[in-house]
């Protein structure tokens, strides 16, 4: 059985907002400074990294605008972070209206990360797994910090 764009964006949706409500359950200064160990990075560092792909992909997607810049460096509260995550989804919900069934399938070689060719959907697909690798250190985080993530079956 095979999803269909809509139902494919539901599962991008409920995915952030269980990402946004893990940022939520951080105290401002452990979002942006705490991290257990080295080499890991802070959980808002990994937000960022999140949002810099989704735009990447989502531009190229759409707009054939194949540019891979952090446009989310300067962002150093917890209410900038959020604030961030709610634009750029909108940004990607106003350009999902626009891509096809076909642009999803279309095949091109990776611009950003040396994965070879991937279509489109493929694209998505990695972004979508990141956020979820990337939500489950932000749990690890938080159990170590002694607070309780959200729930990850709610979305």
């Amino acid at each position: 059985m095979v999803i269909s764009k809509e139902e494919f964006m539901e599962i991008l949706e409920g995915n952030r907002r269980l990402t946004i409500r893990t940022m939520e359950a951080f105290p401002e200064d452990k979002l942006f400074d705490y991290a257990p160990v080295e080499p890991l990075r802070p959980f808002a560092e990994m937000v960022k990294e999140i949002l810099n792909v989704e735009r990447a992909f989502m531009r190229g997607i759409a707009r054939d605008d194949w540019e891979y810049k952090d446009v989310f460096s300067e962002v150093s509260t917890k209410a900038d972070l959020l604030s961030a995550c709610e634009k750029m989804r909108g940004e990607t919900r106003e350009m999902w209206s626009s891509v096809t069934d076909e642009r999803l399938a279309e095949m091109k070689e990776d611009p950003f990360f040396g994965a070879g060719q991937q279509s489109h959907i493929e694209r998505l697909q990695y972004a979508l797994e990141n956020e979820i690798h990337h939500r489950g250190q932000g749990y690890i985080y938080l159990r170590v910090l002694g607070i309780e993530p959200p729930a990850f079956y709610i979305r």
